[in-house]
């Protein structure tokens, strides 16, 4: 999990096989830090009726992207309505009077996933059977298909939204090529360990992600700065493009210095190489 600013939140490790959606509440509710979300941005993966309904009782925005947009059912309450030109794919009927039935059992699950009762993935997987929900789980996937609906009606009539989603879910690719980029420089120690440890070697890489994107960040911005000083021209629309994941000039092998050097300001200056100044270099 990582935010809109590129800085990891947190990370679970879990079996190939199940889905992403079965954890999605878990990661949010676990996260290292940082402000609670206020937009929830996933793959298809992580897609589900009954996640969206979780979600959304639990206080949060959810925007997956779905695959093949123009494919998506809509929901309606109202039957008799006339949606004009989504008349056709507003075929789906949202049930409240399910919703309603089991409305008291709903709000105590979403208490007991907010207060750390149960896992969220335990419940997601207990409110299915072979493959199909019970009638409690599909109570809350009939809630989930209201935001459901909304969402895929702006991802098709709002660009800006569409960016912001798209935007997300580039930084996250971004986050695990930096990642493996990692993972191959130190093969024969982090990538090893990884292997033994799961779990604490997970919290290690993303300390390291998180270090390198928050010193690309405060150096990026230096520069940006130095650049509008010195009268150049900064468009905004450039200085979007730019990647806090960039690592060709991480080293990842050599040795490591921890000691603080004295640097001016507390930034080495701009224009100056590492092998200028070899003791505060990064990573090397």
């Amino acid at each position: 999990m990582l935010n809109d600013q590129a800085s990891g939140l947190g990370g679970m490790v879990v079996a190939g096989t199940p889905r992403d959606s079965l954890y999605v509440l878990d990661v949010l509710y676990d996260r290292d830090g940082g402000k609670r979300p206020e937009m929830i941005v996933t793959d298809t993966a992580g897609y589900s009726d009954i996640v969206y309904g979780l979600l959304t009782l639990a206080g949060f925005s959810y925007a997956p992207q779905p695959a093949d947009l123009p494919d998506q059912k809509l929901w309606r309450i109202d039957p008799r309505a006339d949606y004009g030109p989504l008349q056709h794919i507003a075929r789906g009927r949202i049930a409240l009077d399910k919703v309603e039935r089991h409305w008291d059992d709903i709000c105590r699950i979403i208490a007991s996933i907010h207060t750390g009762a149960v896992r969220a993935h335990d419940v997601i997987r207990m409110l299915s059977r072979d493959g199909r929900p019970t009638p409690l789980g599909d109570a809350i996937a009939h809630y989930g298909r209201i935001p459901k609906t909304l969402h895929i009606l702006r991802m098709a009539d709002e660009p800006t939204y569409r960016h912001e989603i798209k935007a997300q879910s580039n930084l996250q690719e971004g986050r695990h090529a930096l990642a493996r980029r990692i993972f191959h420089g130190k093969r024969g120690h982090l990538y090893q360990r990884y292997q033994e440890g799961m779990e604490d070697q997970l919290g290690a890489l993303g300390l390291v992600l998180n270090a390198v994107v928050l010193f690309n960040t405060r150096y990026m911005d230096a520069a940006l700065t130095k650049l509008r000083v010195q009268g150049f021209t900064v468009r905004d629309e450039d200085v979007a493009r730019l990647s806090p994941f960039i690592h060709a000039h991480v080293n990842m092998l050599g040795r490591y210095s921890f000691a603080l050097p004295e640097l001016p300001g507390g930034s080495r200056p701009l224009g100056e190489s590492a092998d200028t100044h070899p003791d505060q270099g990064v990573g090397g």
